[in-house]
């Protein structure tokens, strides 16, 4: 082989290893993929699992929802025979908390999870996100439905994952998104940059051990291992309180947590 021929298959080589390496190329830069909600070995026994139940309650008075000017949306104002309210502090009755966001903290590596794919929806409508507070699994669908005659936008503002901001005309299909990693303390705050008063959150686990409190402000967690766990509970605007818990096989336990009305939120 000559020298010329030589350097040229050389660089040939060359090339070919800095393209399989990684090297610079025309494709379009990567964004988080869908994560898959597992762990990484067994699956729980059902046969031992237990569950985790309770109610989150208010200490004291809860602050006054204000109305909300909607004004500069007529067409939305239309959509409530009363004001429209805030929703950082939703009481239900006995003193009971909406939108609170419960979950247990522990070593799950052990444990695999099936993926998450039944979507969960967030619309728009009356100008308000509903619900105020969500929660799903990495890689979950999330439906975006809008049900008002106007245009919406969502835009999450998430710290672990990826930012997005997409516009969503009346009659539109859902807008489907995921989230690649886990968020929940805090959860990700959600914002709509056509109507300032509009605010949501979404919690983002890796595990199926959560849930969202109603207006009874009850939660229950099912098919829990058998061992001992964190009990967070986070709530807007008083932040987030733990409780210890043990699971025993086939065990079933209550947790109630409170929060004080005069607390201000920490995270």
């Amino acid at each position: 082989m000559s020298k010329s021929l030589w350097y040229f298959a050389a660089a040939v080589t060359l090339a070919a290893a800095l393209v399989s390496c990684g090297g610079k190329s025309n494709q379009p830069a990567e964004t988080a993929a869908p994560a898959a909600a597992t762990g990484g070995g067994k699956t729980v026994d059902s046969a031992t699992a237990g569950t985790v139940t309770g109610t989150i309650k208010l200490d004291g008075k809860a602050p006054r929802p204000k109305n909300i000017n909607m004004a500069a949306e007529p067409n939305c104002a239309k959509e409530h025979s009363t004001p429209a309210q805030t929703e950082d502090v939703v009481e239900g009755d006995n003193n009971t908390l909406q939108n609170v966001v419960v979950y247990l903290k522990g070593d799950f590596s052990q444990y695999s999870f099936p993926n998450a794919t039944e979507p969960v929806m967030i619309d728009q409508k009356g100008c308000q996100y509903h619900p105020h507070v969500l929660a799903l699994q990495t890689g979950e669908p999330l439906s975006v439905v809008n049900s008002d005659p106007t245009t919406h936008n969502i835009h999450p503002v998430p710290k672990d994952n990826r930012e997005w901001n997409e516009s969503q005309p009346p009659g539109a299909q859902p807008i489907m998104q995921s989230f690649a990693r886990p968020e929940f303390a805090p959860p990700i705050p959600v914002k709509c940059n056509v109507h300032p008063w509009m605010k949501a959150y979404i919690a983002v686990f890796n595990n199926p051990y959560y849930a969202v409190t109603g207006k009874d402000g009850s939660f229950t967690i099912k098919n829990v291992p058998p061992g001992t766990y964190t009990v967070t509970a986070w709530q807007e605007t008083y932040g987030s309180q733990d409780q210890m818990v043990t699971v025993g096989p086939s065990e079933s336990k209550t947790v109630d947590i409170t929060f004080k009305a005069n607390s201000a939120a920490s995270d």
